[in-house]
């Protein structure tokens, strides 16, 4: 009986040791086993989320591997990127003719995300036309009385000129019009949520993805800016978000870069609030 019971051990023993390896095989972080060193990223706000949960994904299961996330915004990122300051510069937009050719940028896109306005959850606006944000950022509409809310001056929130954030909401919602040399501008999406969150006289323009219960979305002919709205096509003030690298990646971005686009990143997409589009 005893020589049975250790043939059993023996065999079980066995199978463990052919089981294991597969299971390691099949994690969706298993390309970074055989990898270390450094990874520097920076650019587009809007990305940092998805950046930072993938990172720290990585980094807890090699902890050979050191990944620093960065804002700046898509301009920065592409001239960080393009300098060779960083292995991956994010942009909320395409990269530019001129860009490419300047710097030899590769794209990689893993997101789409929506620009929606917001205003303080205090101030009764839900809605407007598309002749009233575009009139209210020119500066045209200056009271919150004149769109049905308080009597009270509207305080504008923009994004400075490199923003891919600010490229889209200016292209598609304020179909390339002006927008005030008044309005406050911040750097970050993370500083638009702030600044709108404290100020109930606010409105701007964020990522959908950074939207949340501090802030009030507002809808534009009717349609408000959420992840549900972009997907069937409703909500049209829409973007790619972008991985940039200079040349060919260096073997950790390339991992990093398939990993969000990934079915194990898209999950980290989805949760951050954007929509994932694969490889």
């Amino acid at each position: 009986m005893k020589r049975v019971l250790s043939i059993g051990i023996f065999c079980l023993g066995l199978l463990a040791l052919s089981v294991q390896p597969s299971l390691a095989e099949s994690s969706p972080l298993s390309a970074f086993d055989s990898l270390s060193g450094s990874l520097s990223i920076a650019g587009g706000t809007a990305h940092i989320p998805v950046m930072k949960e993938a990172a720290k994904r990585i980094m807890t299961r090699n902890p050979d591997i050191s990944i620093t996330v960065a804002g700046g915004g898509s301009g920065v990122g592409v001239q960080k990127v393009g300098e060779g300051l960083v292995d991956i510069g994010n942009t909320g937009r395409p990269i530019s003719a001129q860009e490419k050719e300047k710097y030899g940028l590769l794209s990689y896109a893993f997101a789409i995300d929506g620009v929606g306005l917001a205003v303080h959850p205090d101030n009764p606006v839900g809605d407007l036309s598309s002749d009233q944000v575009q009139a209210v950022f020119a500066g045209e509409i200056t009271s919150w009385k004149e769109l049905g809310g308080p009597d009270r001056a509207i305080n504008l929130y923009t994004r400075d000129e490199a923003s891919g954030t600010r490229k889209v909401f200016w292209k598609k919602a304020l179909d390339k019009g002006p927008i005030a040399v008044k309005a406050n501008v911040v750097p970050s999406n993370g500083a638009m949520k702030v600044a709108i969150s404290r100020d109930k006289a606010a409105i701007g323009y964020l990522s959908i993805g950074h939207m949340d219960d501090s802030i009030s979305r507002v809808a534009i002919k009717g349609v408000l800016p959420t992840q549900e709205n972009a997907i069937d096509g409703s909500y049209t003030v829409l973007r790619k978000l972008y991985m940039n690298t200079k040349g060919e990646p260096i073997p950790l971005a390339q991992a990093f870069i398939e990993y969000v686009q990934s079915p194990a990143g898209a999950e980290i997409v989805s949760e951050s609030g954007f929509i994932p589009l694969g490889k």
